[in-house]
């Protein structure tokens, strides 16, 4: 079978973030295959419209991939990019994970006009974030800031606080850094500070299992070391029914030969926050991550689980 495609058709979301990652898979599948065409279909999701409430409470991250994985089926398109920490754990038929490319900062961006970090924050300053997951990190140690909900893309959270709405908010790094925002990062919140999402940096390419053929041609992008991070921390929040309304943070590293694993789940509010590691073969990444999980739930987590799922 051919991989060199005449073709390909990539969906993605409209703003600007989701439209540079589109860019750089179709500049990298132009370099792989000069003679093929590769287009952009750009369409606006539902998580895109919705800006009054929080992710949380509309559905949650799936919101921003069910306009795309419509155009897979209808055939207008032939993968979907997506940031990694978007695409829901149970991908299942007739959808697969195509490609996970080689991860960017995992980390979480503090980003303020007045102060440097969020230790400088005085009582009562007021923190923006989208994530119950940095919310119980926030509150946990700072519980004398004040968090409130920050929606909207990237420009639009940038616009609010420079209209003064808020002292300070929280980005992932790597948005800001690959859309040439990065003077706008005061400091990076260190992983112990603000363990990261599932796959926070990464980006995934979704495409339909009947297409073997835009597997195959996908698979030079794909970066092992990352499937293997991110297949640990998809398994701790696949196992705990990790979703927006969870605040729950997985984050895997490799060192030499061994991948280690950090996850913790906890209350919106701080209070209670259980935290588990386990490191091992790179080679069972999976295994690992379901090790984890199985801490945090014995440990309790099924109870917080339980508690803001019936809220």
């Amino acid at each position: 079978m051919s991989v060199h495609p005449e073709k390909l058709i990539i969906a993605t979301r409209a703003s600007r973030l989701a439209l540079w990652q589109a860019e750089f898979v179709q500049a990298k599948l132009q370099a792989l295959y000069p003679a093929c065409r590769v287009e952009l279909l750009t369409m606006t999701t539902r998580g895109d419209q919705i800006l009054d409430r929080t992710l949380s409470k509309v559905g949650g991250k799936g919101l921003f991939v069910k306009e795309l994985e419509t155009a897979l089926l209808d055939g207008r398109a032939d993968l979907a990019v997506h940031s990694l920490k978007d695409v829901p754990m149970d991908l299942g038929s007739p959808f697969q994970l195509a490609v996970v490319m080689e991860r960017a900062d995992p980390r979480d961006a503090f980003v303020s006009n007045k102060y440097e970090k969020l230790a400088d924050l005085p009582e009562g300053a007021v923190v923006g974030t989208s994530s119950l997951r940095r919310e119980s990190q926030i509150r946990a140690n700072f519980p004398h800031l004040v968090v409130k909900p920050l929606r909207g893309n990237l420009d639009t959270r940038l616009g609010k606080l420079d209209n003064g709405e808020y002292d300070a908010i929280i980005l992932a790094a790597a948005g800001l850094q690959r859309l040439g925002l990065e003077e706008r990062i005061r400091s990076c919140l260190s992983v112990q500070d603000s363990l990261p999402a599932a796959g926070q940096g990464a980006l995934g390419i979704e495409i339909l299992d009947s297409r073997p053929d835009v597997l195959a041609a996908l698979q030079p992008l794909s970066c092992q070391e990352t499937l293997a991070c991110v297949t640990a921390e998809r398994a701790v929040s696949s196992f705990l029914g990790g979703s927006c309304q969870v605040p729950l943070a997985a984050h895997a590293l490799i060192n030499g030969s061994e991948l280690v694993i950090q996850a913790f789940v906890a209350l919106p509010d701080g209070t209670k926050v259980l935290r588990a590691q386990s490191s091992g073969p790179v080679g069972q990444a999976e295994q690992l991550g379901l090790a984890v999980a199985k801490e945090l739930h014995q440990a309790g987590a099924d109870k917080i689980l339980a508690t803001l799922l019936n809220n």
